[in-house]
């Protein structure tokens, strides 16, 4: 039954930390459905961003929202920051500047879904701020964005992992672990197909495990990618 439990619930306390951080003493409901609609709303601008410059990485690692009484602070953690910068930039604006309007326009986006939906937080300040993220392949959710890339793209189950495993390890991993379920290569059964480098100690409450459920949308339906990973 250990094997069922979430790795990141499991550690909260010990190596984990809550994404939201908030008190509200009636309206706890509103404020989760708030805190959905405000992730749903940047992963979709970001999305735009992807489409509009055809990048293939959606780059977000995790959102992290701190509300006060006046004050909702949002901390973007993001492995490609050339998300947010043109890629033709004009010689009298800096890729600063550019980063800066980025932000200004989520924010605008964000602030007007709060008004539409006519939340709790439309009178507090909105703060965004995004950080990169140094070893982006340390991240389980952007190996698995490679992952679900490569499998859209039919490349061989083992040939994926395997590269998936070396882009881990050159990010300075203790041990990784990646488990694919669907059906893979096109087969009428379903399947799953698991590769681990290095140790992943699940049941160790002191051990940082990073994981990430992600699945993906591919021509013979949809596929489910596990990833844990042992900082």
């Amino acid at each position: 039954m250990g094997n069922k439990i979430n790795p990141l619930g499991f550690r909260l306390g010990f190596t984990q930390k809550h994404y939201s951080l908030w008190f509200e003493e009636r309206d706890y409901s509103e404020d989760l459905r708030e805190d959905e609609k405000i992730y749903n709303c940047i992963e979709n601008y970001v999305q735009h961003i992807k489409s509009s410059i055809n990048s293939s990485y959606g780059g977000i690692t995790r959102i992290e929202i701190l509300k006060q009484t006046e004050l909702i602070s949002v901390n973007i953690y993001i492995a490609f920051v050339d998300l947010f910068i043109e890629k033709k930039v004009p010689r009298k604006k800096g890729k600063k500047d550019e980063e800066k309007e980025k932000i200004k326009e989520l924010r605008k986006e964000v602030q007007n879904m709060l008004v539409q939906n006519m939340l709790n937080s439309v009178n507090r300040e909105l703060v965004i701020s995004i950080e990169k993220v140094d070893k982006p392949y340390r991240e389980p959710k952007i190996l698995a964005e490679y992952i679900a890339l490569q499998l859209k793209e039919r490349v061989e189950i083992r040939k994926i992992m395997k590269k998936a495993i070396q882009l881990a390890e050159k990010a300075d991993v203790e041990g990784v672990k990646i488990k694919i379920k669907g059906r893979l290569n096109g087969i009428e059964r379903a399947r799953k197909e698991s590769a681990m480098k290095g140790r992943v100690p699940l049941q160790t409450l002191r051990a940082k495990i990073d994981y990430c459920y992600y699945a993906v949308q591919t021509v013979y339906g949809v596929l489910g990618i596990k990833i844990w990973i042992f900082v």
